[in-house]
């Protein structure tokens, strides 16, 4: 995986009668060593969650249950929105893209896999100052 950019994974599904295993390493299944997980759960339908983009973080987002959509844009005018309702398949967001979570089913666990430690003055909290970034402006 050589060029950054928003893109659909699919990881190797392990499994017979007892179920499924789903392996995910970081380095090898995707583009980066994984320095924090967390995930995300309970929030209701209309709740939008991320609104922000990272100057150094890289993201893998898995719904390891239930669904949730993933919209991104790229402060350019390009956005595009991924469905995440497979267990087995994420999204990757290199640094520098806004996302928002949102449409989460009542049974969504959104996993998230990051290439950082958490670090809060690498957010981007702001969209317009994203898109006067992404546009020629000063990235640290």
């Amino acid at each position: 995986m050589k060029e950054q950019t928003v893109q659909m994974l699919e990881f190797p599904q392990n499994g017979d009668a007892r179920g499924h295993l789903v392996v995910v390493e970081g380095g090898v299944d995707i583009p980066f060593d994984i320095k924090r997980i967390f995930y995300i759960y309970g929030s209701d339908a209309e709740v939008v969650r991320g609104q922000h983009a990272n100057k150094k973080t890289e993201f893998i987002l898995i719904n390891v249950s239930g669904q949730s959509k993933v919209r991104v844009k790229d402060g350019k005018g390009n956005e595009a929105i991924f469905v995440l309702n497979r267990p087995h398949t994420g999204i990757y967001l290199p640094k520098m893209v806004w996302k928002d979570m949102y449409e989460f089913s009542e049974d969504s666990v959104l996993l998230c896999l990051a290439s950082e430690h958490y670090d809060t003055e690498e957010y981007i909290r702001n969209y317009d100052e994203f898109e006067e970034i992404v546009n020629g402006g000063f990235v640290e």
